[in-house]
């Protein structure tokens, strides 16, 4: 039996020592350190990017809008587009693929039409290792959180860096609100506190809810601000509305501002909108009032009634998903129910079915 064992054991060494010989005669291959390789990323037209409070929307040296994309949880922005809010040139250097961002900046702002027609889809881009970055002359190199190198992206001719890498080089803090999807890129002085009954700034103290006259914290927009966003959306002026609400509050421990009007005809609007970046979180229209004409004639039907809550909402019917409309009677009035979901956001129309006219209309996030 131990002989038979031994046998056994001198097989398995041999066959090792053979396999052995056979790997070290084969070739070893290793990828180039800069080999340019094909991804599948996606462009996400519904995420928003936050700077300095303000939101900006990115446009390549054609004027056509350009979005954040999205490859391995991480998302990349476009470099000239950032070279602008850095009032720096961005220059492209073909014969060594060097991309080279220097002051002062002598071209001027891109100025372009916002799209409307993009939406979230796969798209192939190209990883550029092989990308120089060159800031005032010193070469850049990025990293991710776990210290894995991270390189410029290629798509449709434009540039992409991470959202990381961006930040350093604006000197900036970079953070990521999943649920509304916005990137906010904002000063590194300091964290900003919001969750506090009163602030204080040089001594003086004011209550996080005092009506108009309330502070707000350093680098929030104000409530009169809050209030002029929520007038361009409804596409109204001051002169128009009568304000019945306009306070700071808490949501969720969020600092959000909540600001409702109405019009001489009575339509009422609600809007609630983030303090620190000043974006509509939610908004609610309604016309409970409205006195339609009298029904002598047939309803206008569920297409026509589609199509009214996409045009308002500016949108087309490819951009959106979980499009329904049903006919039902609300108060003795007959009206269409539509809805659809467009990004991180989902719509509610209510549609006067002999009319056409919008008797409401609400946004909320989805994941609401």
């Amino acid at each position: 039996m131990k002989k038979t064992m031994q046998k056994s054991r001198k097989r398995l060494g041999a066959l090792a020592l053979a396999a052995a010989m056979m790997l070290g005669a084969l070739p070893i291959t290793t990828a180039a350190p800069n080999q340019v390789t094909t991804v599948t990323g996606e462009m996400r037209p519904q995420v928003s990017v936050v700077v300095d409070g303000v939101e900006r929307d990115f446009y390549n040296a054609q004027g056509q809008q350009v979005y954040a994309v999205f490859y391995d949880g991480t998302h990349y922005l476009p470099v000239r587009a950032i070279g602008e809010l850095m009032g720096k040139n961005v220059n492209w250097d073909q014969s060594t693929l060097t991309i080279s961002l220097t002051a002062p900046r002598t071209t001027g702002t891109v100025q372009g039409t916002p799209g409307t027609a993009a939406q979230v889809q796969s798209i192939q881009m190209e990883n550029r290792p092989d990308f120089t970055i060159l800031v005032e002359g010193e070469k850049k190199n990025f990293q991710d959180a776990q210290g894995h190198a991270v390189y410029p992206m290629l798509y449709q001719g434009t540039t992409y860096l991470p959202v990381r890498a961006i930040g350093e080089l604006m000197g900036k803090n970079v953070s990521w609100n999943s649920q509304d999807a916005v990137i906010t890129l904002g000063s590194s002085s300091g964290s900003l506190v919001t969750d506090a009954d009163s602030f204080e700034q040089g001594g003086t103290q004011s209550s996080g809810n005092q009506g108009n006259q309330q502070t707000t914290p350093s680098g929030s927009i104000t409530l009169e601000q809050a209030k002029q966003k929520a007038l361009l959306h409804a596409g109204l002026s001051q002169s128009q509305v009568t304000f019945v609400k306009g306070k700071q509050d808490w949501d969720d421990g969020r600092l959000v501002y909540e600001v409702e009007f109405y019009t001489s005809d009575y339509k009422e609007y609600d809007y609630e909108i983030d303090a620190a970046t000043g974006i509509i979180l939610s908004y609610d229209f309604d016309a409970e009032d409205y006195t339609p004409q009298q029904n002598t004639g047939s309803y206008i039907g569920a297409e026509k009634a589609k199509s009214v809550a996409l045009l308002h909402a500016g949108l087309s019917q490819s951009q959106v998903t979980r499009l329904r409309c049903q006919l039902e009677k609300d108060d003795g009035r007959w009206e269409y129910q539509v809805e659809f979901c467009y990004g991180t956001m989902e719509y509610e129309y209510e549609i006067d079915a002999y009319t056409g006219v919008i008797l409401s209309r609400d946004a909320e996030p989805i994941y609401d």
